[in-house]
């Protein structure tokens, strides 16, 4: 299963980067990570709405998408590891997690989306969110794997 994470931003070299690539590693699947950027000059919800259209474009055919929202479903991460599990398990190629930009997610996100998910009420800043991210896909590969990662 390949996970690809579709980002609105960059993450330029820094701590945040190191972390990211340090779970990157070792992570249980394969890991891509692609950022999009609207360039023009939108603001509110007409930025929301091509920021949506340019991550969806970038979402492999056929992926689960799980859209990262502060008004999405609040997972364990024991629970988080089981959807993976469960994913993997039913042979899906790939699942897509999509981080919006300032504005949110446009509506065509959230009619795609197979899973809105929390990372809690707190607003995070993007780069924050893929790092911590990462790291909950590599604690749940570690609970899939019943390493001691996890003492949860």
């Amino acid at each position: 299963m390949r996970v690809v994470i579709v980002a609105v931003g960059r993450v330029r070299a820094g701590p945040e980067r190191s972390l990211i690539d340090s779970y990157a590693k070792r992570l249980a699947w394969p890991l891509e990570i692609v950022e999009v950027r609207e360039k023009k000059p939108l603001l509110g919800d007409e930025r929301a709405a091509r920021e949506a259209s340019l991550l969806l474009d970038a979402v492999p055919d056929g992926a689960i998408v799980v859209s990262l929202d502060e008004t999405g479903t609040h997972l364990t991460s024991e629970r988080f590891a089981r959807k993976l599990g469960r994913w993997r398990d039913e042979g899906r190629a790939s699942i897509a997690f999509l981080i919006g930009g300032a504005d949110g997610h446009g509506p065509a996100v959230a009619a795609r989306a197979d899973l809105a998910l929390s990372l809690g009420a707190m607003t995070w800043p993007h780069q924050l969110v893929r790092v911590l991210l990462v790291e909950q896909l590599y604690r749940a590969g570690s609970i899939l794997a019943g390493h001691p990662y996890h003492r949860g």
